[in-house]
């Protein structure tokens, strides 16, 4: 059996917040980039799949954080998990990972106040919400390592310093 490649991964990205074409990078085209390699570096070659990236603001992100999680705040990632890898699934239906929602007026400000470029940020944390929906969590000690490494090692790939150096950022929430 021939083994998909990364190239055959639907990425779907979705502007619900139209202020994230003034921020002076193509949005959709970094999030393609971060969850490609996010997902090639994960090894994922064995499904076909699709995962959602949508480009919200605080209001949206707030809405879903109460509504999911119980948090009424709004926060700068949030991944929602949809099928899992290996599961059933009827014959040519991809596999439905799930997605990842992050808000432009939080990224924004944490990444001024981490004196970090915003496409920085957004590239960490498409990483961190893709890894999430495939299965990678923080919840020890032992999966923060095995996590963050994973992470540094893609985000080394795309030109990005290691976030964790200083420290490391709050990564938000995931449903």
């Amino acid at each position: 059996m021939t083994r998909p490649s990364i190239a055959e991964a639907e990425i779907v990205v979705l502007v619900q917040d139209s202020e994230w074409h003034s921020l002076g990078f193509d949005a959709e085209s970094l999030c393609r980039e971060a969850v490609g390699s996010a997902l090639s570096a994960a090894d994922v070659h064995d499904e076909k799949l699709e995962i959602s990236i949508v480009l919200a603001g605080d209001q949206m992100v707030r809405r879903l954080n109460r509504d999911n999680l119980g948090q009424d705040r709004a926060t700068n990632v949030l991944a929602f998990p949809g099928d899992s890898l290996g599961g059933e699934l009827p014959r040519g239906a991809p596999c439905l990972l799930g997605d990842v929602v992050l808000s432009r007026s939080t990224i924004a400000r944490e990444a001024k106040e981490q004196g970090k470029p915003v496409a920085d940020h957004v590239r960490h944390l498409i990483v961190h919400g893709a890894l999430h929906l495939l299965g990678y969590t923080h919840d020890t000690e032992d999966e923060a390592r095995t996590m963050e490494s994973l992470e540094t090692s893609v985000l080394a790939l795309l030109g990005v310093p290691d976030p964790y150096a200083a420290g490391g950022p709050d990564l938000g929430d995931t449903a």
